[in-house]
């Protein structure tokens, strides 16, 4: 009977050290499957806004990951339903189930491309950097509206398209409004070095009014060729006390919804009208490109021209004129070509 008894005792004496070796190799292979391992088989970008669930990662992660199981069991270790940190996450192939739930929980984003483009509307501008970051339409709208805001970086709604200068920046995805701003400014610093404003400075400009005369510039043509003869133009007619009277600066009047502006639309009264006002408007009718900027800062005027008009061949060149005379030439010889073409 002892003998029974004793190999009873033996029997689950090895049973449970069997059960502890099964378990405990069990649990050393979760620690090692879940902190050592490589668990990502191939790479994807995370965004995680405020009201995202652990759930909602772990449904993309799990479309990228070899070992679905360690990842949920990582997350639930490292509590992550608790941390979750909204941001730009590029999970990369290799990483470690315990690795992404650290990246997640302590925020260690990857920055994010931000191009700001060179538009004519406030409402576009809004869109653009609403759809590359996690701050929306209408926040991005108003702050362009915000005159305290704006006035911490020296503009005004007037003039904020002069603060953006068009590039593809590196942000943080979850970066505010200010944050966009700030760098924002920082650019426009880079931009204005102490050469740029000597050269504004020579031409009786001041920076805001180079960018002012860069956005018209821009609305007169896409072809960098004439850049600086159409800012030459703009800067003789300026010296010589001469309306500019440019068709861009009436069409910001309609925003931009006319497709041909028409005798009667030269009379709409407003501070932008450069057929009405002499001078610069309060503020830029665009966000010009840097070779605007460029363009204005080294205009072509020693030719002395004060006219110009579309070129006959419809090539996206002007023909530039000195005198009204020869302008009125250029210009109906534009209209029999237009005319030609319409039939």
């Amino acid at each position: 009977m002892k003998k029974k008894k004793s190999s009873l005792i033996a029997r689950l004496a090895v049973g449970i050290v069997v059960a502890i070796i099964v378990v405990g190799g069990g649990l050393a292979w979760h620690w090692l499957s879940d902190n050592k391992l490589p668990n990502v088989k191939k790479p994807v970008e995370l965004f995680v806004y405020p009201d995202t669930t652990p759930e909602d990662v772990l449904a993309v992660l799990d479309t990228c990951v070899a070992r679905p199981k360690s990842i949920k069991r990582a997350f639930e270790e490292h509590q992550v339903a608790k941390y979750l940190t909204p941001g730009h996450y590029a999970v990369e192939s290799g990483q470690t189930s315990a690795y992404i739930s650290r990246m997640l929980n302590n925020g260690w984003q990857t920055p994010v491309k931000l191009r700001i483009p060179a538009v004519r509307l406030k409402g576009s501008l809004a869109r653009s950097i609403s759809s590359q970051m996690m701050v929306d339409s209408a926040t991005v709208a108003t702050a362009l509206e915000n005159e305290e805001l704006l006035a911490r970086y020296g503009f005004k709604p007037s003039t904020a398209f002069s603060l953006f200068i068009p590039d593809t920046y590196e942000m943080y995805w979850t970066d505010s409004i200010d944050e966009i701003f700030a760098r924002q400014k920082k650019a426009w610093d880079a931009f204005w070095t102490a050469a740029n404003k000597s050269k504004a400075r020579a031409l009786g400009l001041t920076p805001l009014e180079v960018s002012i005369l860069a956005s018209i510039v821009k609305g007169e043509s896409n072809r960098q060729e004439d850049f600086a003869k159409l800012a030459g133009v703009y800067i003789n007619r300026l010296r010589k006390g001469m309306k500019l009277q440019s068709c861009p600066t009436v069409a910001f009047l309609f925003d931009y919804q006319k497709t041909r502006i028409l005798n009667a639309d030269l009379k709409t009264e407003s501070p932008y009208n450069t057929y009405i006002h002499a001078g610069l408007p309060p503020g830029p009718i665009s966000v010009p490109d840097k070779a605007y900027l460029e363009a204005v800062l080294n205009p072509d005027t020693a030719n002395g021209y004060l006219f110009f008009c579309a070129d006959p061949s419809f090539n996206g060149l002007h023909r530039f004129a000195r005198t009204f005379a020869e302008h009125s030439r250029n210009a109906k010889e534009y209209q029999k070509a237009l005319d030609a073409r319409n039939k």
